[in-house]
């Protein structure tokens, strides 16, 4: 318990880190944390009898994540990372093993370097409004609060009402623990906690009734799709250097599927002259 507290610390005073340096320093954390992250994510597909290219990977992942982070453009520069890498599987013997190591590899960088989109939701937020609660914060500042409110919220929402009134299993054949009346009440509270954030950046609170949904059910999905991972290397935790909190990519998962989906969300409403 008490190393589990001491690494909360820790990991809120990372979140303050990116929070007082705004948008540069939620880019500098992100591809932090994706490096970290990559790192564990290949040793649990390695785990799998996967091959993988782990040293190639780690750099790839780094760089994939500052590229989706700051590029206007990065589909170009991350597609270059995926061919790269198949130039260095051309040097392993096995032609299997060299294929094996190059799909494999592709596929946890560009999964884990999904947390570059944790900086771009900073560096290309919309402006807020100049009368709003929280305009001091910059645009920068807000995106991020309203994402770690989202995914926080689901997680704290869904783990509560789960022990208190769970009954019916939710993926179970993945994760045994979750309940669908867990997964309903973490729904709630992130509606409820990106309407009280979106009121505080001035936009309209009933846009929640989309974002908070949708940012809760992408977390839910990140989550997933690392215990699946977890399970088929079977491992508990992705890692052991966060005590009482497994590894960087237990503790960033959620973020890997909300943080594109708010990115998607902030463009298409850009496109569709939603944003002000």
């Amino acid at each position: 318990m008490r190393e589990r507290a001491i690494s909360a610390v820790g990991i809120v005073a990372v979140v303050a880190i990116a929070l007082v340096f705004g948008a540069w320093g939620a880019v500098a954390v992100a591809t932090v944390l994706a490096v970290l992250a990559g790192r564990e994510a290949l040793d649990l597909l390695a785990r799998t009898g996967r091959a993988v290219l782990p040293a190639a990977g780690i750099l790839a992942t780094g760089i994939a994540a500052i590229s989706i982070a700051v590029l206007p453009d990065p589909v170009a520069p991350v597609a270059a990372i995926v061919v790269i890498l198949g130039i260095v599987a051309l040097w392993r013997p096995d032609p299997v093993e060299g294929f094996g190591a190059w799909s494999t590899t592709a596929f946890g960088v560009l999964y884990v370097a999904a947390l570059g989109f944790v900086g771009r939701a900073s560096v290309y937020g919309p402006p807020i409004a100049a009368d709003a609660p929280l305009a001091g914060i910059g645009a920068e500042r807000a995106m991020l609060v309203l994402l770690i409110a989202a995914v926080w919220s689901f997680d704290t929402g869904a783990y509560l009402v789960g022990r208190a009134i769970g009954r019916r299993p939710f993926f179970s054949h993945i994760s045994p623990k979750k309940t669908a009346e867990g997964v309903a009440g973490g729904l709630v509270v992130a509606t409820l906690a990106v309407a009280f954030v979106l009121w505080l950046i001035g936009r309209s609170p009933l846009e929640a009734l989309l974002l908070g949904p949708l940012l809760g059910i992408a977390a839910q999905a990140g989550d997933l799709a690392e215990s699946m991972l977890k399970r088929s290397a079977g491992a508990k935790d992705s890692g052991t250097l966060i005590p009482g909190h497994g590894g960087f990519l237990d503790r960033t998962d959620s973020f890997l599927f909300a943080a594109p989906a708010l990115v998607a969300v902030v463009a298409l409403a850009d496109l569709a002259g939603l944003l002000g």
